[in-house]
């Protein structure tokens, strides 16, 4: 009996270390490398919050762990979970509709015994269902196909959309929307839905709600309400235009620690990190954003098979958005929104979001190195 258990556990540690050997190396030095960047700007922008410290340890701990996990898991397990984690997100959702938890105004959370956000799940669910969905109907695709997907996408959209969360809603639209790209959809399709969708701008403009038409004019014209709607906007402009070439140094940010940035230590950390590291330490961000993004759709263009390609390029995707509209948001460029920036803002639910979505990204670039 013991001898049996010895060689099983061989043989585990065996296809362990077997798939460690091939783990993609660039994926995990640049995740980690951006998650330490993120700590010591959290560690300026939370002074006066010792306890978000503590919380962010816990929260970059059970990321670490959960990537590893996923890491570990074979890609193809992924398609067979794609479905039953798509119908359980879309009830979650139904149910927070119904029973959900209403903070100013928005209901997007649901007590299950913990309370979750069902919308931030669909962010990864999403783009895998559709991947599942494509890798069933096979390489030869039509234009059928990729209506049934788009309507596929359009009931977790509608549904975040209902809480309301624009920001979240955008996020899975384009997650999802990458994959039908990817997929092979005809560009004069893209061409022509482009142009549908700047035409029809006036009428969505009619459906947002107050406080988005706000933000959006906000955004126009932050001097419109400068001590309203405009002071998150034009605080995280003063940060880091004062950040300058090389930046005042860490700790020593003014506009963090004389509490005149909001939400320092979450969507606008990216303020924080500028005003302290300048224009030196962004362009070293964004190199290494930089990299991850493009090893993302280096995975995706080696990948074994469609599944795995359509979910890399979906994840690849997603970085770049987070990235793109948290980075835009701050710097003034896109209307303030709730997006976190990846691997650096506090947070835990998005940080395990992230850290499943590198994981996944590892595994598929295991697989490809195992067949090579």
């Amino acid at each position: 009996m013991i001898d049996q258990f010895s060689f099983a556990l061989k043989q585990i540690l065996r296809g362990l270390f077997h798939r460690l050997a091939h783990v993609d190396i660039v994926i995990l030095s640049v995740v980690v490398l951006i998650s330490t960047i993120g700590f010591i700007a959290l560690f300026s922008a939370s002074y006066s919050m010792p306890w978000r410290m503590e919380d962010q340890i816990r929260n970059l701990a059970v990321a670490a762990l959960v990537m590893f996990i996923v890491m570990n898991t074979p890609a193809k397990w992924f398609s067979k979970v794609a479905v039953p984690l798509f119908i359980v997100g879309c009830v979650l959702l139904l149910a927070t509709h119904f029973f959900g938890i209403t903070v100013k105004g928005a209901t997007r959370w649901l007590n299950v015994g913990i309370r979750i956000q069902p919308s931030e799940i669909m962010k990864l669910t999403t783009p895998l269902m559709l991947a599942w969905y494509y890798q069933k109907r096979g390489e030869a695709t039509c234009f059928w196909d990729h209506l049934f997907a788009l309507v596929l996408l359009c009931i977790p959209v509608a549904l975040i959309l209902k809480q309301p969360d624009l920001g979240t809603a955008i996020l899975v639209a384009i997650s999802g929307l990458a994959v039908i790209f990817f997929a092979g959809l005809n560009a004069k399709v893209i061409v022509s839905a482009v142009l549908a969708f700047l035409f029809s701008l006036p009428f969505i403009w009619t459906f947002l709600h107050d406080y988005q038409q706000e933000r959006i004019l906000t955004l126009l014209d932050p001097s419109r309400d400068p001590l309203g709607k405009g002071f998150h906007i034009n605080q995280a402009l003063i940060a880091i235009g004062s950040g300058g070439f090389s930046g005042k140094g860490w700790m020593e940010g003014t506009q963090a620690h004389l509490d005149f940035i909001p939400e320092r230590t979450s969507d606008f950390l990216f303020a924080v990190y500028s005003e302290e590291f300048g224009f030196v330490g962004n362009v070293i961000l964004l190199i290494l954003y930089t990299i991850l993004i493009g090893r993302s759709f280096y995975i995706a263009a080696y990948a074994t098979n469609r599944f795995s390609r359509l979910v890399a390029g979906a994840i690849g995707t997603i970085f770049f958005t987070y990235t793109f509209v948290n980075m835009g948001m701050v710097s003034g460029i896109l209307p303030v929104v709730g997006v976190p920036l990846p691997f650096m803002s506090y947070g835990g639910t998005a940080l395990m979001i992230l850290g499943i979505c590198s994981g996944i990204l590892l595994s598929i670039s295991t697989e490809t190195a195992q067949h090579r």
